[in-house]
């Protein structure tokens, strides 16, 4: 589904990425794990075109994606929900959900307000209004309506209530029952293990360590060097 083989980026001469190398088959969800400031969001950002890697290949269903802008990426299949959600503060929820949407695929705008319920009643208002839960709800449908085969998920519990992390936690859970590939940059390490099914760990700009939720969870010597733990 997804390879991203020696990516090296910069944001000017800062250099972030040295090196990352991760791969994500159809249907998994990837846990990439990090401190504040080790190059995850960039990593996102390289895959999906906005801060392009200078060096290095990522490759999404077999086709070089490296240096492709942005909105072609996302065409081919590529959703991503940012950090920070970015919503449309002037624009209504439906518009939202009606600017991004795609013609075919399983998901449209039912079956978006389906998986979260509470944007159905909040339709005609606007983004701005929300709260910061329900934005990071309308963040997701709004990904998801462009029908993707592979969801970047960048720290998507931020700022989140413990019930409203729950409600996530249920459409991930339902995404991946649905077979999307996922790849989940998150800081809670509880909610990222409970629907990984493997973990990357990044460490200045580069990866570091690779295993399963099981592994992680029992290794306090890794989770105390590399997540503070």
């Amino acid at each position: 589904m997804l390879s991203v083989h020696d990516v090296h980026t910069y944001y000017g001469d800062s250099y972030i990425l040295q090196g990352v190398t991760l791969e994500l088959q159809p249907g998994q969800i990837v846990a990439l794990l990090g401190r504040n400031g080790v190059g995850k969001t960039t990593l996102v950002r390289s895959i999906m075109g906005l801060t392009p890697a200078r060096r290095g290949r990522i490759v999404f269903k077999h086709h070089d994606i490296t240096h492709l802008p942005a909105h072609r990426i996302a065409r081919m299949g590529i959703g991503l929900v940012p950090q920070g959600r970015h919503i449309f503060r002037s624009l209504t929820v439906k518009e939202h959900l009606q600017v991004t949407a795609r013609s075919r695929g399983q998901w449209d705008l039912a079956g978006v307000v389906a998986l979260f319920p509470n944007l159905q009643a909040r339709l005609r208002n606007v983004a701005g209004k929300l709260s910061g839960g329900e934005q990071q709800m309308l963040a997701a449908a709004r990904a998801l309506i462009g029908n993707p085969e592979l969801l970047l998920m960048d720290e998507p519990t931020e700022g989140l209530a413990p019930l409203m992390v729950r409600e996530l936690g249920r459409t991930i859970a339902s995404l991946k029952a649905a077979g999307t590939s996922i790849l989940l940059v998150e800081q809670q390490l509880a909610f990222a293990l409970r629907y990984a099914d493997i973990v990357f760990i990044m460490s200045k700009g580069r990866i570091v360590h690779q295993c399963s939720p099981v592994e992680l969870a029992s290794d306090a010597q890794t989770k105390t060097r590399y997540l503070g733990i």
